[in-house]
């Protein structure tokens, strides 16, 4: 079986790109045959790979025109790992679809023939609540939300639950949140602390590996690499390999994904389980079916900015190698 996962925040700048991009690559380090959907027209998941953004055979012509994707799918440097690429020609679609009969489904429709192919699908979705986003979370049975540690990445939370809700109860009832991702933090700070404390208090889900601030995550980009490739010893990648050990545990104890192939790769950083993914295979299958199943559980966060801040609560911060942490990003 195939999941196919939303990476979705409406508010830009919280690590949605680059950690649709750097899980999917430590995701395939551990043996999944894995492919990045970029659904941004701003096409940074495409360039994040050392992909081209070519004028056409994208997920646009998909859209608008219906066109199989099969050929559209290309390989990337790293085994296991695909990309459907985008251009900037994708923000049209909104446009153009505004009058098609069941625009909502357009994606759906197109990822369900590529389902065969691989085991697990991660769709970069852009930074709004729009009908690209809309298609995603149609298209999608889970969704990842990336939160940056920061104030204003509490705000958009309630927005984008209800936005699920109503995916939920009206396109998409199998839909659930498989967890929320904590990006950006910094250990030096009380604010960091604070957000994550109250991100995890209503989000029990919340995923145990937290995502460093780090100037070699905002590097790896530019060398059209993921960090687990461009540097798969720093804090940063060691928090997605956390991260992807994770995600494939939960999966697994649900058989969503296959049992790891002989063939994987040993070798290197990819070949050592990390301390999360032993303590989540520890722990029960109770511990691990921690996913919301119904809108009202989904829609549980604070309606207001003054609730957000209100319960500072004392947290130790996750172990995330806080001497290579910068305030650049």
């Amino acid at each position: 079986m195939t999941v196919v996962i939303a990476l979705a925040n409406q508010k830009g700048g919280v690590g949605k790109t680059t950690t649709t991009v750097s899980l999917a690559a430590a995701l395939a380090a551990r043996g999944l045959r894995v492919l990045v959907v970029d659904a941004d027209p701003q096409a940074n998941a495409t360039s994040a790979v050392g992909a081209t953004k070519d004028d056409e055979g994208g997920l646009y012509e998909a859209l608008v025109d219906e066109r199989p994707l099969d050929d559209a799918v290309r390989a990337t440097n790293i085994d296991g790992l695909s990309i459907l690429p985008t251009t900037p020609a994708l923000a049209g679609a909104e446009v153009e679809l505004v009058s098609v009969m069941a625009r909502e489904f357009r994606m759906k429709r197109a990822l369900d023939a590529l389902r065969p192919r691989f085991d697990l699908i991660l769709v970069d979705c852009p930074p709004s609540l729009g009908l690209l986003t809309v298609n995603a979370l149609a298209a999608c049975d889970e969704v990842i939300i990336p939160v940056q540690c920061e104030y204003f990445a509490l705000e958009g939370l309630s927005h984008l639950s209800h936005t699920i809700e109503l995916v939920q109860r009206n396109l998409n009832p199998r839909l659930v949140i498989r967890g929320v991702v904590l990006t950006m933090f910094d250990a030096r700070t009380n604010l960091s602390r604070e957000v994550e404390a109250e991100v995890r208090s209503h989000f029990p889900n919340t995923f145990d590996a937290v995502i460093p601030r780090s100037v070699r995550l905002a590097e790896a980009p530019s060398h059209g690499e993921p960090i687990t490739v461009f540097d798969p010893t720093s804090t940063g990648a060691r928090a997605y390999f956390d991260l992807g050990d994770e995600l494939i545990a939960a999966l697994r104890a649900h058989d969503l994904i296959p049992a790891p192939r002989p063939e994987a790769s040993s070798e290197g950083t990819a070949s050592a389980p990390s301390t999360a993914l032993r303590a989540v295979v520890a722990s029960t299958p109770t511990a691990l079916a921690t996913v919301p199943t119904t809108s009202h559980e989904v829609a549980t966060i604070p309606q207001t900015t003054r609730d957000v801040m209100t319960q500072p609560q004392p947290h130790t911060p996750s172990d995330s190698g806080a001497q290579e942490q910068t305030h650049g990003a």
